[in-house]
Parts: structure tokens; C-alpha cells; sequence
């Protein structure tokens, strides 16, 4: 008998910090979550065109204008925007012909890049924007730098990836593009219509990239459903012999960096044949101060390089735009 009783304190008393232990409140560990930014899709009637654009981000917050480059739409940032609209208002319009924006034929519809920097003036006008930090990359170069001549005051600050300013950046790739600013006949038009079919959509996303499992195959398919649409190919060809327009507003434009000194960051792709690093470092004779890094990849630096290309522009974002 006693011992069973034995036996019985012995098993009690071996169950006894078991019981303890479930009777503990659980230690409280902290979990936390960055509740995911809504992006809304919204368009503006602007010359009769619906225009769409991208918002996200808080209202009051400093705006960020994102302008995309051919041949796509602001779908090329898609996965920078939640990024920058925990702090920042972005913005990101399709211009007329891209993306979700109205195209209309082109015979009745002016496709320039004076246009473009028009109606997007329009846009952040009704938007509210009076100050704003501009990320510009290929057409947006042009469109962003048309805007900053016409409200130089109200640039906050400029991201620069991929687009050209000087005209030590248009190389090779370019010359039977200004043949045709010099000689706007059928044949010459006709010559650039390899720029608008499938193998060179994916080449500009394709070349330069030395990880190609980071690219996805979305963009092209994308892109391309977009410049196979009936009388897309004429406003291509439009923007192609517009774009010579731009090249003898250089001047102005270098002056605006020099005469305003922008905050400036240039993250480029070196690898990029359409805008060759050659057009990068320009850029420093008139901006001095302005923060470059060289990335080891192509044209849309941003499909796989993400996530070296976000933490710089927003931290350049913090330090120089929302001071």
C-alpha cells in the first residue's frame, strides 16, 4: 500500500510542470504585416480621349509621376508603385495609343510628344498636382522634360532610368529612325515596322538581362496584344518620326537641369542598345550633384532589378524629396 501511494505522489508530482505549463498564459509574440496598398484605376476625359492612369498612395502625400516608354504602358510599373505609395501619391498615366488609354485613329488624333506633356499637364492639373518628383524612362524622357520646360517650378525632384537628354545617346539603334526624320516617304516609314512586331517587343525586354527566369513573358504578351491592335502600327510609326522633334529641344532641356538643378537620381541599365549607357553620363555636366548608379542589365531595368532599383529611389525619395 504504501508503496502505491508512492507511486501515485511520484506520477503527480511528474505532471505537475506540465499542467504549470499549459496554464501559462503564452508568451505574446508581435506580428506584424504591411497591409497591401490599394492601387485604384481611374481615367480623365482630356481632349476627348480617356486617359488612363494609375493612383495610389495617400492624398496628401509628395506626388511621384511615373512616364512610361515604349512600347508600354504604366504596366511597366506595376510592382514599383505599392513600393513608393506607403509614403508617396504616384501617379502613373497610359498615354493615348498605350495601355488602357483611348487610341484614336491616327489621322484625326495628333500623336507628338508635345501632345503627350499637354494632356498629362492637363491630368495633374485637374489632379491637383502642383509640385511633383518625375521618374521618366524612354518616350517619357521627352513627355517629363516637355512638362518641366513648361512648369519648371513645380519639379520636385527627377528619376531618371533609361532616357535620353544628350544627344551622345542615340547611337546605332537610331540611325534608320533619323533617316526617316529626314525623309518622311512611305519607304522610309515602312523600314521601322520590324519595330512594332513580336521578336523585337521581347528583344527590348530580353536583351542584357543575365537572368532571364526574372523576366516575365506577361510583358511582351501584353505589349504586343497592344501594337496588334487595327491602326496601332500607324501611331507607332507616327511617335517614331515625332520623336525627331524632341532632339533640338535638347538645349532647353539641359538647360532646365542646369538653370533649376533638380534633385536627380539616374539608375540605367547598361546593357540597353535603344538607350546605351553613352546617355547616362551626360547628364552629370549639367547636373553635377545628381546620384548615378549603372545597373548590369537592359532597356526595362525594372523587370529584374526591382529590387536594387526600389530601396535607391526611395531613399532618394525620402532624402531629397520629402524633406
Amino acid at each position: 500500500m504504501n508503496r502505491l501511494i508512492l507511486s501515485l505522489m511520484l506520477a503527480t508530482a511528474s505532471f505537475a510542470p506540465l499542467s504549470e505549463a499549459v496554464a501559462a498564459p503564452a508568451k505574446q509574440v508581435a506580428i506584424t504585416q504591411q497591409v497591401p496598398v490599394t492601387v485604384h484605376y481611374r481615367s480623365a476625359k482630356i481632349d476627348g480621349v480617356n486617359m488612363f492612369y494609375r493612383e495610389a498612395g495617400p492624398a496628401d502625400g509628395p506626388v511621384v509621376l511615373l512616364l512610361h516608354g515604349f512600347p508600354t504602358s504604366s504596366h511597366m510599373f506595376r510592382n514599383l508603385i505599392p513600393l513608393l505609395a506607403d509614403r508617396y501619391h504616384v501617379i502613373a498615366p497610359d498615354y493615348p495609343g498605350f495601355g488602357e488609354s483611348d487610341a484614336p485613329d491616327h489621322t484625326k488624333f495628333a500623336y507628338t510628344f508635345g501632345h503627350y506633356a499637354d494632356m498629362v499637364d492637363t491630368l495633374m492639373t485637374e489632379l491637383g498636382a502642383k509640385k511633383y518628383a518625375m521618374y521618366v524612362m524612354d518616350y517619357g524622357a521627352p513627355v517629363g522634360y516637355r512638362l518641366a520646360l513648361k512648369h519648371p517650378e513645380r519639379v520636385s525632384g527627377l528619376i531618371v532610368q533609361n532616357g535620353n537628354a544628350y544627344e551622345e545617346g542615340l547611337r546605332e539603334f537610331w540611325d534608320p529612325i533619323k533617316a526617316y526624320w529626314a525623309d518622311d516617304s512611305t519607304e522610309k516609314r515602312e523600314a521601322l515596322s520590324n519595330l512594332v512586331v513580336l521578336e523585337t517587343t521581347k528583344f527590348q525586354y530580353m536583351d542584357g538581362v543575365k537572368d532571364l527566369t526574372r523576366i516575365s513573358p506577361d510583358n511582351w504578351v501584353h505589349d504586343q496584344a497592344l501594337l496588334d491592335r487595327p491602326g496601332n502600327k500607324d501611331i507607332q510609326l507616327d511617335l517614331f518620326h515625332d520623336y525627331g522633334t524632341n532632339v533640338p529641344l535638347y538645349p532647353q532641356f539641359q538647360a532646365f537641369f542646369r538653370d533649376r538643378k533638380p534633385p536627380t537620381l539616374i539608375v540605367w541599365g547598361k546593357n540597353d542598345k535603344i538607350f546605351p549607357e553613352e546617355g547616362a553620363h551626360p547628364y552629370l555636366r549639367d547636373l553635377p550633384d545628381a546620384e548615378m548608379h549603372i545597373l548590369d542589365t537592359g532597356h526595362f531595368a525594372l523587370e529584374d532589378k526591382l529590387d536594387e532599383m526600389a530601396p535607391l529611389i526611395h531613399d532618394f525619395l525620402d532624402r531629397k524629396v520629402a524633406k
